[in-house]
């Protein structure tokens, strides 16, 4: 086959795998499709003499993350989200930047690895991607507050995590890595992609009141989604950042005007997110350095537990500062926002972007990449017998205004 046969194929064989898996994940309920999915891509990978086209950073980065993080954006329940601002606000930034310190350290003093090469590990695997736990708890009917606090914390960390690991990249790649230079790189593309993603979302609300067709919204959203990544990429600012702010732009605009709801329009992103989110999952277990993990298995094992052990300390601190008596987050949701904090295809595209530089200790990329194989397998995998530990149902005596539907 040419080139172009061989890609045609590569776009087959994902849909029919995601397919079966899907099929697969009906018949066994306890197992998250997303989990199902990486799963099979690794066996894909794995397969002798099957010829794959490479899967690199950006390829993650510039098809499937924006669909993905501007659908979040335009799907949260902004009121929900609004009631748990202080959790999730505590969560995606001080959380952000312990999860990057803790690991850092942790790394440098349990695992060997240099300070540089500790602080990039932490800000690869900073930020979280709980799809398979949300689904799970629409699955068992668990409290919105609980789906609330994870998808804003996935989705602002998102952002704030790809800040801190280009700043972290950045100061290395300059020869003399200092937490100054990292801070100041921070804020730049923080708020620079901050800046573009609203004045983007602004130009976009203008446009839409213009229009009253589904056709016409949904191609102003993808070339907002797309566009504000790549306007905030050219300039070194944070794509994931302009997304976000976009994206809840456009959600602010339709949730105040009652359009953009119940149209064609979020049928659309739901349908492409699902789909990015199947190929993506597919694509992380196929571009597995099995051979190259191997080799440094031990290091990813302790580097999973390290990760593990990062996260109680942002989890139970910072939540029980936002509900110091317990009453609006119980503990089996501070139990499952530490158990969900499952790692995805945002970690393996950073992880895999690092690999090209030469000042970039190669370890790094397959030590990352095996933290989120590890979490995918481990959390994802016991996802359910814990939802049923903690016994996460709906609690009208919590939750006595989340038993809507989402939007």
């Amino acid at each position: 086959m040419n080139t172009a046969q061989s890609f045609l194929f590569f776009l087959i064989l994902l849909g029919g795998a995601a397919t079966a898996l899907r099929l697969l994940s009906r018949r066994a309920p306890t197992v998250p499709y997303p989990v199902l999915l990486a799963v099979g891509g690794i066996l894909i990978g794995l397969i002798p003499g099957l010829r794959l086209p490479p899967v690199g950073s950006d390829l993650i980065l510039l098809a499937f993350v924006p669909g993905l993080v501007f659908e979040a954006a335009l799907a949260l329940d902004l009121d929900e989200m609004w009631r748990r601002v202080v959790p999730i606000s505590l969560l995606a930034t001080v959380g952000v930047f312990l999860t990057v310190v803790l690991i850092g350290a942790m790394a440098h003093y349990g695992l060997g690895l240099d300070w540089a090469s500790g602080f990039l590990l932490g800000a690869i695997v900073a930020a979280t991607d709980p799809i398979a736990v949300v689904q799970l708890l629409r699955q068992v009917g668990a409290p919105r507050g609980l789906e609330a606090i994870l998808d804003g914390e996935s989705l602002f960390n998102d952002g704030t995590g790809v800040a801190v690991f280009s700043a972290v990249l950045g100061t290395i790649l300059s020869g003399h890595p200092s937490v100054t230079d990292a801070g100041l790189r921070f804020l730049y593309v923080t708020a620079a992609g901050v800046a573009i993603g609203l004045a983007a979302g602004a130009v976009a609300v203008v446009v839409l009141r213009l229009v009253g067709e589904a056709e016409l919204e949904i191609l102003i959203t993808l070339v907002l989604a797309y566009g504000s990544y790549l306007a905030a990429d050219v300039v070194h600012a944070s794509g994931v950042v302009a997304v976000v702010a976009s994206g809840i732009v456009v959600a602010r605009h339709g949730s105040r005007t009652g359009r953009l709801q119940g149209t064609q329009l979020h049928g659309f992103w739901s349908l492409l997110a699902f789909v990015l989110n199947a190929i993506l999952f597919l694509l992380v277990g196929i571009a597995l350095p099995a051979q190259r993990l191997a080799a440094v298995a031990g290091l990813a094992l302790g580097a999973y537990a390290i990760m593990l052990a990062a996260r109680v300390l942002p989890v139970y601190v910072l939540l029980g500062l936002a509900d110091v008596r317990g009453a609006t987050i119980p503990w089996s949701w501070r139990h499952m926002t530490l158990w969900g904090g499952l790692r995805g295809a945002l970690s393996v595209a950073l992880a895999l972007s690092v690999a090209t530089y030469p000042q970039v200790n190669p370890a790094v990329s397959v030590i990352a990449y095996g933290m989120v194989v590890l979490s995918l397998l481990v959390q994802g995998g016991l996802l359910l017998p814990i939802a049923r530990m903690l016994r996460l149902r709906g609690d009208p005596a919590i939750e006595p205004h989340t038993q809507g539907t989402r939007r």
